[in-house]
């Protein structure tokens, strides 16, 4: 009995909600809560010099896509709009942040910029609350 694309399909978009989604939201876990108290206030100074108004709003907004966003995704709710606060986060970490860099500093957040952007094209596949 061959297992059918379909299936395949929904089995690799679990696979990839699951780890990326855990794997992002630890980073937004880590600004938040990290040692008993966030670093909210390091990661808005970092925010400020690129240039962001209001960098302490950004630097909540930004962890909270991470944060919230990798678990809804690991879920499958919502999944492309989750994927989306993720990849606008992503993209500012890859072309802004990360953007005169090397390649070896920005991949990690290039990995999650292109995780997300497909997560945005595909929905979220059958195994999830969505069920897409």
């Amino acid at each position: 009995m061959a297992i059918s694309k379909d299936k395949l399909l929904d089995v690799g978009l679990f696979w990839l909600r699951l780890l990326m989604g855990c794997a992002i939201a630890s980073h937004g876990f880590s600004k938040i809560f990290g040692d008993m108290g966030g670093n909210m206030h390091k990661f808005a100074i970092g925010v400020e010099r690129m240039g962001f108004p209001a960098p302490l709003g950004f630097a909540w907004a930004a962890a909270l896509s991470e944060f919230f966003g990798g678990i809804l995704v690991v879920i499958g709710y919502k999944t492309r709009y989750a994927a989306s606060f993720i990849f606008v986060t992503m993209s500012v970490a890859v072309f802004i942040r990360h953007g005169g860099d090397t390649f070896q500093a920005r991949e990690l957040a290039l990995c999650y910029w292109t995780m997300a952007g497909a997560l945005i094209f595909t929905g979220s596949g059958k195994f999830s609350i969505d069920g897409e």
